[in-house]
């Protein structure tokens, strides 16, 4: 039998849905860019239906805009 080589867990993950304690319900989110720092760049994910923040994420991967 081969080795199948072992590859690495999920690197980052993408929420479709949370739960929305304005709406108290699992509800779509939109992603929307918040800040840019020098970390990564900060997303909030906010509810399609109330359009209140209800979660976030920093994205570490950096990428060069201008060379």
């Amino acid at each position: 039998m081969k080795d199948i080589p072992k590859e690495e867990g999920y690197q980052e993950f993408e929420a479709a849905t949370l739960y929305c304690p304005y709406c108290r319900q699992t509800v779509p989110v939109r992603k929307k860019l918040l800040l840019i720092l020098p970390e990564g760049e900060k997303y909030d994910y906010c509810c399609s239906r109330c359009g209140k923040p209800i979660g976030s994420k920093l994205n570490s991967k950096r990428q060069i805009f201008f060379k």
